[in-house]
């Protein structure tokens, strides 16, 4: 008889889940991290059209009710009408607050000093605008920042620094993009929004796959394995190609530093983050 390593099986569906525990749960995230430890109400959401913040949107508007949720639409000039369109549908369904700030102005005004600055140059500079944005009116309207990327995201490497990771509350920072797409069927988000092809929309023309070169069913899996422990040769035989293991592995580990709170230099036995560890409410 055969027998098998660990390395020899891979579990099935490890993207499974229960989308109405996964509600229920985040919905009490939200409202404990944001009222309880914070003593807060209100949220602002940037609200790009697309899946994930459609989701925290929906999330945010049941945990704390419409009123207290401020979705914010950032356009730039190459911004794509559809995902004005499909924001709105989410403003229209929810009822919630909502505010449009075109930022192409803020943008130029300092892109006019680097007009050499390449597509991906410019669009980190409209991300960490569309940040400064957010943080800005939750002075002005006595709430927080709420994050919205997915874990498919963080662990490719694919946001921009000080920008997408910066809010304190991150929702679906444990999703992977495949179980956002499932969560968001279950909370009713409009299938518009949920089928269309993901991308970021600050280049125009640019999908989030096509610049990963793989897609989320194929790269989502592998994540979730390789976290788990599976080896190469594992994946391989559970019918992925050494180039798609290779290519998600390389990402997974080249764009750590992104997920890395400041380095500092050590100098005392109190360095902070180093030593001086402490949870946030405390």
């Amino acid at each position: 008889m055969k027998t098998f390593r660990l390395d020899d099986i891979l579990p099935p569906g490890p993207l499974a889940i229960d989308p109405a525990l996964v509600e229920h749960w985040l919905e009490r995230f939200i409202a404990d991290e944001l009222v309880r430890r914070r003593g807060m109400r209100a949220v602002l959401v940037g609200l790009s059209g697309g899946v994930d913040s459609a989701v925290t949107a929906y999330l945010c508007a049941r945990a704390l009710g419409p009123d207290n949720v401020h979705c914010i639409r950032m356009p730039y000039a190459t911004s794509s009408p559809e995902s004005l369109a499909h924001a709105a549908m989410v403003v229209k369904a929810l009822g919630c607050r909502e505010r449009t700030i075109e930022i192409t102005a803020a943008v130029d005004g300092y892109l006019q000093f680097e007009p050499d600055a390449d597509g991906r140059r410019r669009g980190n500079v409209m991300a960490r605008t569309r940040m400064l944005v957010l943080f800005d009116l939750s002075q002005k309207y006595g709430g927080l920042p709420i994050g919205t990327g997915n874990k498919s995201e963080r662990l490719l490497g694919y946001f921009t620094w000080h920008a997408d990771d910066t809010p304190p509350l991150n929702p679906l920072g444990d999703l992977f993009k495949m179980q956002v797409w499932a969560l968001a069927r279950h909370l009713g988000v409009p299938r518009e929004i949920v089928e269309k092809a993901p991308t970021a929309d600050l280049v125009r023309g640019l999908t989030d796959e096509s610049e990963l070169g793989i897609s989320y069913p194929r790269a989502d899996p592998i994540l979730a394995y390789l976290l788990m422990g599976y080896h190469q040769e594992a994946l391989e035989r559970g019918g992925y190609s050494a180039a798609e293991v290779q290519l998600v592995r390389h990402r997974l580990e080249s764009t750590h530093w992104k997920r890395h709170q400041p380095t500092t230099a050590m100098l005392t036995n109190t360095a902070i983050n180093e030593f001086y560890l402490r949870p946030v409410d405390y």
